[in-house]
């Protein structure tokens, strides 16, 4: 399949507050938006062309944030390495593409953070694996509160997350220090990134999470349940109760079934 949208950063509206009092970055897939709808469906359509059955959301969401590559893994049982996976690839994201935004939405609470840290003075940004042809009309069919002030995608640079080079750059697009800034992500990837980017790091429990590791042993300087404890983070309130009772929270939740996270292709 053709990869029509250029390869690039961008730079928006919101990019001239970010001057002032720093930005807060965000993961795309499970952390801002949940797109494991739309990124299931896709998948099952795949299934069923192949003459499989439907796979619950439930079973799918944990993967989604692995992309491509964890999505034909759970749908298929293959990888890289099987002979069909880069067929099978490009079936699935064609799929997806086709119908982006028919079930995604911001996670609840997203909408008011962004108000909050507008009050605040900081912008906000995308940092996503998710390659630009994908990312760029997603965001654009999303009901957004307000435009972010960067969108940095999965092949603007040569080196997407777990290394620090996306986020290192969104900081240059923002004329920022990586001190200034904090990183949201619900995958371990994410928080391996901003630690190495220098960036403070919260792990969005409401999200997928992944099979490998628990959010507990990522590293992150924070956990949070919902999306606007960030303003407490950010307002450099006392967390350490928000942070307890959010990792209790992980703990005894039960299997993903309710939130999202997905960084498309790897």
């Amino acid at each position: 399949m053709t990869k029509r949208s250029p390869i690039r950063a961008t730079v928006g509206a919101g990019a001239t507050a970010a001057t002032s009092t720093g930005a807060v970055l965000f993961d795309l897939d499970g952390t801002f938006a949940d797109t494991a709808p739309d990124m299931g469906a896709a998948l099952n359509r795949l299934r069923a062309a192949h003459g499989q059955p439907p796979l619950p959301l439930a079973m799918l969401r944990p993967h989604v944030s692995s992309g491509s590559l964890g999505m034909l893994r759970v749908g298929f049982g293959i990888g890289p390495d099987h002979p069909d996976y880069g067929h099978l690839r490009e079936a699935y994201l064609a799929c997806y593409a086709a119908d982006l935004c028919r079930d995604t939405l911001l996670f609840p609470g997203i909408a008011e953070l962004i108000a909050g840290l507008a009050t605040r003075g900081r912008s906000w940004g995308i940092v996503t694996n998710k390659p630009a042809w994908l990312t760029d009309p997603l965001l654009a069919a999303m009901d957004l509160p307000a435009p972010p002030a960067c969108v940095v995608s999965g092949d603007t640079l040569a080196r997407a997350k777990p290394h620090p080079d996306p986020l290192l750059h969104a900081c240059q697009l923002l004329h920022l220090a990586p001190s200034d800034c904090w990183y949201i992500g619900d995958d371990q990837r994410d928080i391996l990134a901003g630690r190495a980017a220098g960036m403070a790091t919260l792990a969005a429990l409401y999200g997928y999470l992944g099979v490998d590791c628990p959010p507990h042993d990522w590293g992150a300087d924070g956990l949070i349940a919902h999306p606007l404890e960030v303003l407490a983070w950010v307002d450099g309130v006392d967390c350490s109760r928000i942070d307890a009772v959010a990792g209790a929270a992980a703990t005894t939740r039960p299997p993903p079934g309710a939130a999202g996270r997905a960084d498309v292709p790897n």
